[in-house]
């Protein structure tokens, strides 16, 4: 009988033993994390379900599942319903799927951009323009908060997804013409003035928001200043006689092709909407210039990309003979 009894307890150790043992076994064991990527972050948000919608029929929940790191700017309900009235296609199922990769992308950057980091500059999306590798660009404006290409405004920033971040913003950021950077750039006011000036035979909006493609020498408001100081009588861009302001605007206008920097070479004859007026190029590799009929310009800034065109800043406006 005391052999049984000692038989049961070392059993019954044994077992309990073993129980301890699994138990600790378990408290080893750590359950994987789920995935919260942008993807798993726009499907679990109802306040997203017209984006997500979008992202899906574009079938561009693949890449945006992938490891990225992504900046990504999300409209939220309101701002996607209001651009679907505004193209008149009013649901996600009646819009073509071309339409949403061409806008999704063009919310989209490479890297993870936290607000914080974003200043006052273009930045490339990820949107193809069908001009070779160039993607649309996007202007960013953080005077005062965060405005993209003048309209659209960051709500909320920097909601970390394991791929990236998410900025959250009140309007959809459609793909820009080469008149939205124009609009939306302070530093191109003055350029905005004279291409709306009174008496202008052309409509330098309605031409430059077609199909192109274009490719702009685009005078700062400094360069615009320049050449209001040369003439006593020239106190605003509307003092400039409309047939002379005409000529000087077609004059910075060429219908030769989205012509990129990388596009542009030495001694390149330029081609302009100004009747029979060319320019040159000189790539000087410290101070690329335009050799323009009466006055040179160097081009500061390059290749902020639009749908219908490139566009370069100019510090000075270049005049024909």
């Amino acid at each position: 009988m005391k052999k049984s009894m000692l038989w049961l307890f070392s059993l019954l150790m044994l077992g309990a033993a073993t129980t301890f043992t699994a138990c600790d076994n378990d408290d080893d064991t750590t359950m994987p994390d789920e995935p919260n990527t942008v993807v798993d972050y726009v499907l679990g948000d109802d306040n997203f379900s017209l984006l997500r919608d979008a992202v899906v029929k574009a079938e561009l929940d693949g890449v945006l599942s992938g490891d990225g790191p992504f900046t990504v700017f999300a409209p939220d309900n309101a701002a996607f319903q209001a651009f679907l009235d505004a193209i008149g296609t009013n649901t996600i199922d009646n819009t073509p799927k071309e339409a949403l990769v061409s806008v999704l992308t063009n919310h989209v950057l490479s890297g993870d951009v936290r607000s914080g980091d974003l200043t006052t500059r273009y930045y490339s999306t990820l949107s193809a323009t069908g001009f070779g590798d160039a993607t649309t660009s996007i202007f960013i404006n953080t005077d005062g908060g965060v405005t993209i290409n003048g309209t659209s405004s960051v709500t909320a920033a920097d909601v970390e997804v394991d791929n990236g971040v998410i900025h959250v913003i009140n309007e959809v950021i459609s793909p820009p013409s080469i008149v939205t950077f124009a609009l939306a750039d302070p530093n191109f006011s003055s350029l905005v003035a004279a291409l709306t000036a009174d008496g202008l035979s052309t409509d330098f909006v309605n031409v430059l928001s077609g199909d192109g493609p274009f490719t702009v020498f685009a005078p700062t408001n400094a360069a615009f200043q320049a050449l209001l100081d040369t003439n006593p009588d020239w106190n605003s861009v509307a003092d400039i006689p409309a047939t002379v302001l005409e000529t000087v605007l077609l004059y910075h206008v060429t219908d030769a092709g989205n012509v990129r920097s990388t596009d542009l070479s030495d001694d390149m004859m330029v081609a302009t909407l100004a009747s029979g007026e060319t320019f040159t190029i000189d790539l000087d590799p410290a101070t690329p210039t335009i050799i323009a009929g009466a006055n040179t310009a160097q081009i500061i800034a390059t290749d902020v990309q639009a749908t219908n065109g490139v566009i370069h800043a100019i510090d000075r406006v270049i005049l024909p003979e």
